[in-house]
């Protein structure tokens, strides 16, 4: 018995020392690389003015790497402002990032807002491999309007159907602070108002379902937030849960409102950002 609790505790020994070698190798192979941007390349099919403008993303890469894990990052701005940009707290980690702007409220439906971002998912699916990204290993991400669009697109599978990607590759859905009722422009163009939820198809709870991609739900304080958004993310949270879908998650960031959560959020992003065991 002694010698075989020796040869475990020399097996672990060995196993660790390893793995810890691989992350101080893979840690060097991130710091060696270089990083490049990709600015404005149009991703959609819309041929309009409006689109030729706000159809457009960016890809920040590195150059030494290859089969990177991807995050598609959104943008906020309530559906009506707001540009792409590479958040900081994403660069020089060993990943492909892409940033994408899409078409804004009150100049487009909701719905069109939606249709953009899908857009410019799928347009990541066939394109980032040439990039370094892995295509199989997609992360949707975004903070407020973004994490709207990041729960629409990933939940609602015909966002994505549209353009021959099954929204189930995503690897997972991380939304910062999003909506998971009818979104509040939405409402207040039609004559609602933000204080009153209602939910229609272009909410993401109206699309729960138990074989999505895993759900990493992240608000923060529910005294801080914008309109009730942690409790509606909780009610998100535990449907998803009920309904089955065993790979959801919640995080309250303690402290930090619906503007400064983005920072903090980031760490837990990037906890669950993996590159894939082949």
């Amino acid at each position: 018995m002694k010698k075989l609790l020796l040869c475990l505790v020399a097996v672990l020994t060995v196993t660790t020392a390893f793995a810890q070698r691989n992350e101080r190798a893979q840690r060097r192979q991130q710091a060696k690389a270089e990083y490049l941007t990709d600015d404005n390349i149009f991703y959609s099919q819309n041929t309009d003015a409006y689109s030729l403008d706000r159809c457009v993303l960016d890809v920040y890469y590195p150059t030494k790497m290859t089969d990177c894990p991807v995050i598609v990052w959104f943008h906020g701005g309530g559906l009506t402002s707001g540009n792409k940009f590479i958040p900081e707290q994403l660069k020089d980690c060993g990943y492909v990032v892409v940033a994408a702007n899409y078409r804004l409220m009150p100049r487009v439906e909701v719905t069109q807002c939606i249709d953009d971002a899908a857009a410019a998912v799928a347009w990541v699916f066939n394109n980032i491999k040439k990039y370094g990204g892995d295509p199989e290993n997609i992360y949707v991400s975004g903070h407020s309007a973004g994490g709207y669009l990041t729960s629409m697109i990933g939940l609602d599978k015909a966002y994505l159907s549209k353009y021959g990607i099954d929204a189930d590759r995503i690897a997972a859905l991380i939304p910062f602070s999003g909506q998971v009722m009818t979104h509040y422009e939405y409402r207040n163009r039609h004559g609602g108002s933000p204080y009153v939820p209602t939910i229609d198809d272009t909410a993401p709870i109206a699309h729960v379902r138990a074989d999505g991609p895993p759900y990493v739900i992240i608000s923060g304080d529910r005294e801080l937030e914008l309109y009730g958004r942690y409790e509606e993310n909780a009610y998100m949270w535990r449907m998803m849960k009920l309904i089955g879908h065993e790979q959801t998650y919640i995080y309250e960031l303690d402290g930090y409102s619906h503007g400064d959560m983005a920072t903090p959020a980031f760490h837990i992003l990037k906890k669950y950002v993996k590159p894939r065991v082949n």
